[in-house]
């Protein structure tokens, strides 16, 4: 049961991320974007996946962690682009 309640954690801050990228994508600016957040946010996922790891318990949770880095990093990429943009 507690892998539910995870997942269902995991999935609505999931849910943000494909908006963020958009935004990110369409307004090619960082104005209103803060790269030390983003930064934090993919620690906190990437310690979230280290958990799974040395406890052994890598359950189809693992997926929704590991969806959400990619998205953190693609929005991450996309801050780089945008505040050369900026420039």
């Amino acid at each position: 049961m507690p892998q539910y309640f995870e997942a269902a954690m995991i999935i609505c801050f999931g849910l943000s991320w494909p908006l963020s990228v958009l935004k990110s994508w369409k307004s090619r600016t960082t104005k209103g974007k803060s790269l030390f957040f983003e930064i934090f946010i993919l620690i906190g996922y990437l310690c979230g996946i280290a958990g799974k790891l040395a406890t052994q318990n890598i359950t189809y949770v693992l997926i929704f962690y590991l969806i959400n880095v990619v998205m953190v990093v693609f929005d991450l990429c996309l801050y780089y682009r945008n505040s050369k943009l900026d420039k």
